[in-house]
């Protein structure tokens, strides 16, 4: 059975200071927490916060430090990039790639993400690629054309036993900080459709096994009835995971959920 995940993904929010408080409340609160070993929890802060909370995390049950994304290269000249080389050293698990903030506003194409897995993967780091449709593609009828292009041609040149080392998330990108949210219905179609086309390129084993978690506007409101559909793995979460209260209360729903 697939763990249930919940990432949050802080994106360019908090400062070292501001960091080190919010971290050590999520800290706090998930230790409270009955059965937390039912969820993989990742916390995902600006690369300046990455190694005080990889420190503070450090031995921790159930709770990991990852990263927002890497560069493909190890070393060179690349003026403001970090790598998966660093990122692995600086203490991380896990690195959220394939963004649709990244792939709007830098441009990241299949190839360059293809590359990026590959650089994750070499350095023992769990690749969170995340995939979606946009507004139009949604109201167009594309959404399943454009989500199986982005997961085919990024990631299925990797075999079988890497791929089982990724995590996937589906991020409709027109309920990103929209207020709007795909209805537990929309987002168990569409995770079931990545889920088949996986089962299509590597059989149903490797297929089942990929945890493929929820991003889009996922808050402690909605999350238990999104998590309990049968394909939805957890989620991704942008801003509820900026506030504590918000953040255990989702895994909290991935908890209450993680046996159905």
């Amino acid at each position: 059975m697939r763990q249930k995940i919940v990432a949050g993904n802080w994106k360019m929010n908090q400062t070292i200071d501001t960091a080190g408080t919010l971290l050590n409340e999520i800290v706090a609160l998930h230790a409270q927490l009955e059965h937390s070993s039912k969820v993989t929890t990742v916390i995902c802060p600006p690369y300046l916060v990455i190694p005080s909370c990889a420190q503070l995390l450090s031995g921790k049950d159930g709770i990991f430090c990852g990263a927002q994304n890497c560069h493909n290269e190890d070393k060179g000249a690349y003026t403001g990039e970090i790598s998966a080389e660093m990122i692995a050293t600086a203490g991380s698990q896990y690195v959220i790639l394939g963004h649709s903030e990244r792939r709007m506003y830098f441009k990241e194409d299949a190839i360059f993400l293809k590359k990026k897995v590959q650089a994750c993967l070499s350095h023992n780091l769990i690749p969170i690629f995340c995939c979606g449709e946009i507004q139009a593609e949604r109201e167009s009828g594309k959404h399943q054309e454009v989500v199986e292009a982005q997961i085919r041609e990024a990631l299925f040149s990797f075999t079988a036993d890497e791929m089982l080392m990724l995590v996937i998330a589906y991020e409709p990108v027109w309920a990103i900080g929209t207020g709007l949210t795909a209805s537990p219905a929309q987002a168990q179609e569409m995770h079931h459709f990545i889920r088949s086309i996986l089962q299509k390129q590597y059989g149903s084993a490797v297929a089942e096994a990929i945890p493929i978690l929820y991003g889009g506007s996922c808050n402690a409101a909605n999350a238990e009835e999104l998590f309990s559909q049968a394909d939805v793995d957890g989620g991704l979460i942008g801003g509820a995971s900026l506030k504590s209260a918000d953040f255990i209360a989702i895994i909290s729903a991935a908890i209450k959920t993680s046996n159905l």
